[in-house]
């Protein structure tokens, strides 16, 4: 199957894989870049005892573009709940921990030997290769330093920053973003999945200077310790503070209402819908694309896989084709 047009997405958490487990099924050069700030549980523990870059998120991305049995696929993600060591630990990051070894020291081939054994549909790479600790400065003043704590704080963040000066991105991320006809930020947590990769000079440039066009999915429901009492205008303008204004070319938002059973759960949590005005949005610059995101799974909210993929295609169909470009095709 060719795939013609190039697509590159940026993020971590649960978010960025969602986003590619329903990209793969379209003839697109895929390739995801993901952040390495996480800090706690199993990937926390990896990285302090190794000095390695926390595996987790990558580990749900390569799953999510691979063609795997769907055992292959649980046994990856199982989780050790008992064990002198392995107690916490997922398998699969256990596994890209050994390959690293293996590949002396290079998590990036590391990354590519596992992609090549489970068959994934697409390139992901991490961020940067080098150990990179997040900050936020809140509007008291008060700074945190580490991801998984930045949340637990409940207070407006100010800013967002990296602790380590001159930070650079992997090899290949910076070519991938000049080369994409397609950038594509999100979903999931807007400060400890999706700014911290702009927080490197490098990426950001080249965000910008690409020219592309740039898709932001954005949440569905608020965070309570990033987000609370963000609509969709906010969490925009909270990236471009970043790349700068008119940078953003479409968000994709929910349109329909959360079930109440689920809306009341978060509610609880201190969590609520984010609100989008389209007119707002319009005048703003930016391109709105709504439809129903949401897929209910037990307790939790989380994006559909095949409903954002496809609204990103339909704004990836409205890039101007070259002349051997091939009408795209579902598999």
């Amino acid at each position: 199957m060719r795939r013609d047009r190039k697509v590159v997405a940026i993020g971590g958490g649960t978010g960025l894989s969602t986003l590619v487990r329903g990209l793969k099924h379209y003839p697109l050069d895929i390739t995801a870049i993901v952040t390495v700030g996480d800090d706690g549980g199993s990937s926390g523990r990896l990285r302090d005892e190794f000095h390695m870059l926390p595996p987790g998120d990558i580990r749900n991305v390569i799953l999510a573009l691979s063609e795997v049995e769907p055992l292959m696929d649980k046994i990856l993600q199982y989780r050790f709940d008992s064990g002198y060591g392995l107690e916490g630990h997922s398998l699969g990051n256990l596994m890209l921990t050994a390959a690293t070894h293996i590949c002396e020291g290079s998590f990036v081939k590391a990354v590519d030997v596992l992609s090549q054994l489970l068959n994934a549909q697409g390139k992901v790479l991490p961020v940067t290769e080098t150990l990179m600790t997040l900050a936020a400065e809140f509007e008291d003043g008060t700074i945190i330093k580490g991801e998984s704590k930045i949340p637990l704080v409940e207070k407006p963040i100010k800013r967002l920053f990296l602790l380590e000066e001159g930070i650079k991105p992997a090899a290949g991320v910076v070519e991938a973003i000049e080369d994409a006809d397609l950038i594509v930020l999100g979903p999931g947590s807007l400060y400890t999945s999706i700014i911290p990769n702009l927080l490197i000079p490098e990426v950001r440039d080249a965000i910008v200077r690409s020219g592309k066009p740039v898709v932001y999915i954005c949440n569905v429901m608020t965070q309570p310790g990033e987000t609370k009492g963000y609509d969709a205008m906010k969490h925009l303008k909270s990236i471009e503070a970043y790349l700068g204004k008119s940078t953003v070319d479409t968000i994709v938002v929910n349109n329909e209402p959360i079930e109440d059973i689920y809306l009341e759960r978060y509610l609880e949590d201190g969590s609520e819908e984010v609100r989008f005005d389209r007119k707002k949005l319009r005048n703003y610059g930016t391109n709105v694309l709504a439809g129903d995101i949401v897929d209910y799974n037990r307790d939790y909210i989380r994006h559909d896989s095949d409903a954002i993929a496809g609204l990103v295609m339909q704004r990836v169909l409205r890039i101007k084709k070259p002349r051997s470009f091939q009408e795209l095709e579902l598999k």
